[in-house]
């Protein structure tokens, strides 16, 4: 890498390295250009590569040919060096944290749709140390870390504020610890974990979303779309009178894939499950099979997601008053083998509709964004990298059933759940 240019070991280095990135490319015609100008954020041929790595040289920070064959896995960053550390005093967890920081930036790569500058300033994240000086964490390392630590103590965002202000406090000076918990949610979003919020009528008429966008009233009750004040009972502009939070799927089933293991574990049922009659698992199902046989093409690939939908009500307070009531839309993934179809990490929650009231049969109209990215899963499909089998394929996906108590039968079906004729037979 820093060889002269025109000398013979530089560009028997560039032969080396080309042929390494064709020997693990998924796609060979078009491999990331690791040049002083394109950094790893565009892909080239490899004859437009050569040129720019002898016209502009390499990036110099490029070590580590993570985004070219070389494993991230239980390795340091290039800011790390282990032997600078006695070995009584290494501890190898915060390492594999900042090379999964690596892979998560590589996994959100092969599918970024944000600004470049963006997605290069999260590279640098990955690649900075938290402070001065430090040795085992990056940037985006600790992030995760907390992140982790976060979900599953189930800290809420004024605990966690605090504690980034703890930390930040512990830390020397000029640590990079976000200040507030948007600047932490920032630079994960980046990743592909972004949500929506949307704006929906009080009165649970219509979401503002579509030809509805830009107004400011609902055109079924006329209700002012903002909440209004006290006194003057004038709209807060800026300010909804009620709000939808949509977490897509898409991106989140595009991202189980970027996962060597996980990508595996989603075709278990077509791999490794015992098949001998018995009912041991959702593909043994009349269901399953029903889709299997009207539409062989879909079944064709093992890939494609089979989903249960699930809605229920909850009362956020830890009160058993129905003053309030949020409802929440989770999607169950079914490829995956037993012991994992049902462990909370792969149950994702799409929808919450906040109340005070439940949404009752208006559900449909907050269940809108969910249904148009399943018709898209489901008539189109999506690209989507198998970092496993390491090929890029068409994901589609199939609603196989909901999950659902008795009254909300009736919201979400049309079922008569009372009365002489509610028996949904």
């Amino acid at each position: 890498m820093l060889k002269d240019r025109r000398s013979k070991d530089y560009e028997n280095g560039v032969e080396h390295f080309l042929n390494t990135a064709v020997i693990h490319a998924s796609d060979p015609q078009s491999i990331r250009c690791p040049c002083r100008l394109c950094g790893n954020l565009k892909c080239q041929p490899v004859e437009e590569i050569r040129n720019h790595l002898f016209f502009n040289g390499i990036d110099q920070s490029y070590l580590t040919w993570i985004w070219h064959g070389e494993a991230a896995t239980d390795r340091a960053l290039p800011f790390v060096n282990t032997k600078d550390i006695p070995d009584q005093e290494v501890d190898i967890s915060p390492l594999r944290d900042t090379a999964q920081a690596v892979e998560m930036v590589e996994a959100a790569y092969n599918h970024c749709i944000a600004d470049p500058k963006e997605f290069r300033k999260l590279i640098e994240d990955a690649e900075k140390p938290l402070f001065p000086g430090c040795k085992k964490y990056s940037k985006l390392s600790c992030l995760v870390r907390l992140f982790k630590f976060k979900a599953n103590n189930g800290l809420p965002n004024k605990g966690f504020l605090e504690l980034l202000e703890i930390i930040g406090d512990f830390l020397p000076d000029n640590n990079e610890v976000p200040p507030t918990v948007y600047e932490a949610m920032k630079t994960m979003t980046v990743l592909g974990m972004g949500y929506e919020k949307i704006h929906a009528c009080p009165n649970d008429c219509i979401l503002y979303r579509k030809e509805f966008q830009d107004l400011a009233s609902c055109p079924t009750c006329n209700t002012s779309r903002w909440k209004l004040k006290k006194k003057s009972n004038e709209p807060r502009i800026g300010v909804p009178s009620k709000v939808l939070w949509y977490l897509p799927p898409i991106p989140r089933f595009q991202r189980m894939f970027q996962s060597p293991k996980i990508a595996k574990d989603l075709t278990w049922y077509d791999d490794q499950r015992v098949s001998d009659g018995q009912l041991r698992h959702p593909s043994d199902s009349p269901s399953w099979k029903l889709v299997d046989h009207k539409w062989p093409d879909f079944a064709a690939e093992p890939r494609n997601l089979r989903l249960a939908l699930s809605a229920d009500g909850i009362n956020p307070h830890s009160s058993f008053s129905s003053r309030y009531s949020c409802w929440l839309v989770i999607l169950v993934i079914y490829n995956l083998p037993p012991w994992l179809c049902m462990k909370r990490k792969f149950m994702m929650l799409s929808l919450l509709i906040s109340g005070p009231a439940q949404p009752g049969n208006d559900i449909d109209v907050f269940l809108a964004p969910l249904i148009d990215d399943l018709k898209i899963l489901w008539k189109v499909g999506v690209e989507a990298y198998d970092a496993y089998r390491k090929q890029h394929f068409t994901l589609r996906a199939v609603l196989l059933w909901t999950i659902n108590d008795f009254p909300v039968l009736g919201n979400l079906s049309g079922c008569i759940t009372e009365g002489y004729y509610a028996c949904p037979i």
